[in-house]
């Protein structure tokens, strides 16, 4: 029985079937951790949730910036959703469309595995958020995104302001923030602002940025934790964190790292996809 936690499959299905007949994936005992962008860019993206959801209890998903999106786009009207790019549509009016974007709205956006001593999110946290304080304001988000609010919340989602989260936030803004936090950030300020722009790897970011795990004093976190969202910064372990956004859509490769072994274990399928050249992820 095995844990792996698999990276930014963003439609890119055939590439996650090899990943997985790689590691022996074993459904009957296994599991696995997505870190979320289950979707868009690859080109399989109803391929890729059919997959994931019909491993059932065996996987555990936390919702990136392309899933969201995916559920945002789902409550406008149905000529707006036509306008979408083709392998969006062709979840949109899937025959099983409702049951797969009801399954992906029900994931969190934030996992915590104590036994294991791992924490799932997509981007990143915070620098003063503690664990139990980034736990509360994910279930602050994930109670909306499935009470009779979340259309609200889902078509008032995007946008860059707030670029900081604080605790005087409220409502809108204050689920805005957090979600900017989970599902967006690479660089912040020592303040935690995030620097939207930023997208290289380290060492390319403006001077008073830093990458959101070097953050000067941030809050103490007594587990690892594993991030995708980052294809440039790629496979990184260092500092209790653990990036696995290979960039598999861009040709670079689809990551698992097992984590229930005594020290995490990277595994890695190349992907024979084209590399835009100087393209920095989104």
């Amino acid at each position: 029985m095995a844990t792996w936690a698999i990276g930014d499959v963003q439609g890119c299905h055939d590439e996650l079937v090899r990943l997985l007949e790689k590691i022996r994936f074993d459904p009957s005992g296994d599991t696995l951790w997505f870190c979320g962008d289950l979707i868009n860019r690859g080109g399989q993206s109803l391929a890729v949730l059919r997959l994931i959801k019909s491993l059932g209890e065996r996987t555990i998903a936390v919702l990136g910036n392309h899933d969201l999106s995916l559920l945002a786009i789902a409550e406008r009207n149905e000529a707006e959703q036509a306008k979408v790019n083709p392998e969006l549509r062709e979840v949109l009016f899937a025959p099983d469309r409702d049951e797969l974007l009801d399954w992906l709205r029900a994931r969190p956006l934030l996992h915590v595995d104590r036994a294991l001593d791992f924490m799932l999110v997509h981007a990143g946290l915070a620098p003063r958020w503690t664990v139990d304080r980034a736990e509360n304001a994910a279930r602050e988000v994930e109670l909306a995104l499935r009470g009779d609010g979340a259309r609200r919340l889902l078509l008032s989602m995007f946008g860059n302001k707030p670029d900081l989260w604080h605790s005087r936030l409220q409502g809108q803004e204050r689920l805005r923030a957090t979600i900017n936090v989970l599902t967006r950030m690479r660089y912040c300020d020592v303040r935690g602002r995030i620097a939207y722009r930023e997208k290289g790897p380290p060492g390319t970011q403006r001077p008073g940025l830093y990458p959101w795990f070097e953050v000067p004093g941030h809050a103490t976190r007594d587990i690892r934790i594993v991030c995708g969202h980052w294809s440039t910064l790629g496979r990184f372990a260092g500092l209790g964190v653990y990036a696995i956004d290979g960039g598999c859509v861009w040709g670079g490769e689809l990551i698992a790292l097992r984590l229930d072994g005594e020290e995490p274990q990277f595994v890695a399928i190349k992907s024979t996809r084209p590399r835009p050249p100087g393209k920095f992820i989104e």
